[in-house]
């Protein structure tokens, strides 16, 4: 059993490496920035010949949550949603957020923060500081 900071850290530090990793390759081997939300998006909107790396990369984000849960069953236990209409509105705003912003989390924050690029410094800074100011409201207003 794994205890202390290595219990703590390990799978987030884990995760991260693997995401850097996949970013990377992907960047590197395809020259393809993975941004969620635009990789998503052409699924909805498919170019020739364009549609069938991106259902892959989604199928491929999919299992790896299905393996998390097969491996950790109650990894996701405290993350889950009771409300469906606050998931709901939880996904549209996102959504919103996306198109308003060019891009995701994934796209500015990992993507282009590593590439040092203005607008997803810009964007990363407002959507954390949005979500830290969200947490701020909500853990201590009510």
């Amino acid at each position: 059993m794994i205890s202390g900071a290595a219990a703590a850290f390990g799978p987030p530090l884990l995760g991260g490496l693997l995401i850097g990793a996949a970013v990377a390759m992907l960047l590197l081997l395809d020259g393809r920035v993975a941004g969620i939300s635009g990789i998503v998006g052409g699924l909805v909107r498919p170019a020739a010949g364009d549609w069938s790396w991106r259902l892959l990369f989604v199928a491929g984000l999919l299992a790896g949550g299905l393996v998390a849960q097969a491996i950790s069953p109650n990894a996701f236990e405290r993350w889950a949603v009771t409300s469906m209409p606050v998931l709901w509105l939880g996904g549209a705003l996102v959504g919103i957020g996306t198109r308003l912003a060019g891009g995701c989390t994934s796209g500015h924050g990992v993507c282009g923060m590593s590439r040092v690029a203005p607008r997803s410094i810009v964007a990363t800074l407002t959507f954390m500081g949005t979500a830290a100011t969200v947490v701020f409201i909500v853990r201590h207003t009510s």
